[in-house]
């Protein structure tokens, strides 16, 4: 059976991603208001009733913003730390709150997640894995620095949402104040295109085979700088852009005995 996924919002205005099968599904993250999620998820066909939890990577609110929401509009569970939900302000009811612990694998309906700790300006954040019938996805933002957690684990997948935040140059000679570029640019920020790049042919496998760059920041970087920095990975894996204006297309993953299979649910558009 095939793992979709796409992202529903990517970048500093929310993030959101869905991972799922035809029968269960996760969000990553709730960054976008209830009504939008579900808006963006009605018109890629995806289904609210399939969500069994949501889990929150950090409380910076282009990923909790809708959190409180869906939550309580359609009783998932949310799986945060304590850390996390103690600093930020939501309410989450105590029977839909579920902690969790770096490299604690979770199942939610007949998926497995695994979170693991990063390097990011927040009190716990964590990126994760899915599994599913020998496929993993990996979702992964607000990288300061690659640390060997996240190296690791990207060497497991074979679909990768990896952030590609910023341009160097934009980023120095644009109009951030230069406490702020030096946020960004730390080891508890951001990750660049060339460091995200770099990250991938250094750690990513030969089963990696889908790769959508995302959280794009607005003011530093374009999607066009970040293709050209990709070009190199032409013919070896699929490459994409995740917007932070609209919803992704949904992609199918699918593994038969050696050979994975990246299309989109209405079409191919590639065989590995």
């Amino acid at each position: 059976m095939q793992l979709k996924f796409a992202s529903l919002n990517s970048g500093s205005n929310g993030n959101c991603y869905y991972i799922g099968n035809d029968e269960h599904a996760i969000l990553i993250d709730a960054g976008l208001s209830r009504r939008e999620t579900e808006r963006r998820m009605q018109r890629l066909n995806l289904r609210m009733d399939h969500v069994r939890a949501i889990f929150i990577s950090h409380e910076h609110i282009d990923h909790i913003r809708g959190v409180e929401g869906i939550s309580k509009r359609y009783g998932i569970p949310v799986y945060i730390t304590a850390a996390t939900k103690g600093n930020s302000s939501m309410y989450i009811p105590e029977e839909l709150i579920r902690d969790f612990r770096a490299q604690t694998e979770i199942v939610a309906g007949n998926l497995s997640v695994v979170p693991f700790s990063k390097k990011h300006d927040a009190a716990d954040p964590h990126s994760f894995i899915i599994k599913y019938n020998d496929i993993v996805v990996g979702v992964m933002t607000d990288i300061g620095a690659a640390c060997d957690n996240v190296k690791q684990h990207i060497g497991q997948c074979h679909a990768l949402l990896l952030e590609s935040n910023y341009d160097h140059e934009m980023l120095m000679n644009g109009r951030y104040p230069y406490p702020l570029k030096q946020r960004v640019s730390s080891d508890v920020g951001h990750l660049s295109n060339d460091q995200a790049l770099s990250l991938v042919l250094e750690s990513g496998s030969d089963e990696l085979k889908l790769l959508l760059l995302g959280h794009l920041s607005k003011d530093n970087n374009r999607e066009q700088l970040v293709r050209e920095v990709f070009s190199s990975l032409e013919g070896k894996m699929h490459v994409d852009i995740a917007s932070r204006f609209n919803e992704s297309r949904v992609y199918a993953i699918e593994k038969k005995s050696e050979t994975v299979s990246i299309r989109t649910l209405t079409g191919q558009l590639s065989i590995f």
